[in-house]
């Protein structure tokens, strides 16, 4: 039986994010068979579980690699936890993590498996679609480190402590995330190692096998200077003490040496800042409504949590946020099954026309897409209100 070739590379801005009624849904569906092996333990008792799209099938994720994803890979995080100490039952967040090179039939399989366990667990779940590059304050706060690295099932992901030859070459952009709570998390990402890459504000090693190379920019904090040299620690303690290390400062003595690794006048390209007036920041409500057998997005105003109600689902536009930009979906008690199930994709699609309508690269698809059932209301939402 043929099915969609696994080279093909999801288009983040698909609005069919589970590919619904593709070769992909129906070979997912003959996988599962009856039921999914891998949901017999989830959500049973508090803690992180991950897994990993391969071939079709949810495979868990090795604890002691927790924190660490391929760009070429999609994932299923379950978050399983208590809301305070006398809570009786668990509550659950639950995410679906497309790198940013994932195939199509892995975002598809992630995106249709979240919706499985999501049912499995009888809809508690708040349900978050992350993408690489702006995942969810919610998500990286999982993670003393998080690190992004290139390849994944397809190519035979390499883990960073595998060997490696002395003729590597390897850049990795260095960040300090911050919870909401204050707890801080190193944000390790692996960038093509091209003077492209070199970005005002971050700390960034350059890994060459027996030569590892940190630079601090000017606008890097000191905090992220310590994480960063913690993370070439670890890489010096894999290789057994076999390498040299040097560190850099922007302006410093020596840096252009580490500039001259990408080329002669490589300069630092300026930050991208998403420049806005936060004083124009208005979020934007609708009622998502199929009851005609049409989807139809009516605006409701005003902005406001009366403006909820249990028989519909709503999407909250909140991409221009300054701090937590994303689209929250909220399903009503009483909403239809298609508004409960497809919402994730509702969002997608919502977004993908206001790019189009806009004719705008300021409209970031990538963005968190939050879904929420009445009664499992996140901070964030109640915040934006």
């Amino acid at each position: 039986m043929a099915y969609l070739t696994r080279t093909t590379v999801y288009n983040i801005e698909d609005s069919n994010i589970a590919l619904l009624g593709s070769n992909i849904e129906k070979h997912v569906r003959e996988e599962a068979g009856e039921g999914e092996s891998a949901w017999e333990d989830a959500g049973k008792s508090a803690g992180l579980q991950i897994w990993r799209i391969e071939k079709f099938k949810v495979v868990p994720w090795p604890k002691e690699r927790n924190g660490s994803f391929y760009d070429g890979d999609s994932y299923i995080i379950l978050h399983t936890f208590k809301k305070s100490p006398e809570a009786k039952s668990f509550s659950y967040d639950l995410h679906f993590w497309l790198g940013q090179n994932t195939t199509q039939d892995e975002a598809g399989t992630a995106a249709y498996k979240t919706v499985e366990l999501d049912d499995y667990l009888h809809g508690r779940p708040v349900q978050f679609r992350e993408v690489q590059g702006f995942e969810s304050p919610r998500f990286l706060s999982y993670f003393h480190q998080f690190l992004c690295l290139k390849g994944g099932v397809e190519t035979g992901f390499h883990h960073v402590s595998d060997t490696l030859p002395p003729n590597i070459r390897k850049l990795y952009r260095v960040s300090l995330f911050k919870s909401r709570e204050g707890r801080s998390s190193l944000v390790v990402r692996e960038v093509p190692a091209t003077a492209d890459s070199l970005v005002a504000g971050d700390v960034y090693i350059l890994d060459k096998g027996d030569n590892i190379m940190q630079f601090n920019t000017n606008g890097s904090a000191g905090q992220e200077r310590f994480k960063a040299a913690e993370f070439v620690q670890s890489l010096l303690n894999e290789r057994k003490s076999q390498a040299d290390v040097v560190v850099y400062d922007e302006g410093g003595s020596g840096a252009g040496i580490f500039l001259h690794e990408f080329g002669e006048q490589t300069k630092l390209k300026p930050a991208d800042l998403h420049s806005m007036n936060l004083t124009e920041v208005h979020p934007i409500l609708y009622r998502i409504s199929d009851a005609t057998g049409t989807l139809v997005f009516e605006k409701v105003a005003p902005v406001s949590k009366d403006s909820l109600s249990s028989e519909d689902a709503f999407l909250l536009d909140h991409s221009d946020g300054a701090s937590y930009p994303a689209i929250y979906v909220w399903i009503g008690r009483n909403a239809s099954l298609n508004e409960r199930r497809l919402s994730i994709q509702y969002a997608q699609r919502y977004l993908y026309d206001k790019k189009i309508k806009s004719a705008s690269e300021s409209v970031r698809v990538a963005i968190p897409v939050v879904k929420m059932q009445e009664g499992e209301e996140t901070d964030e939402f109640m915040e934006v209100f």
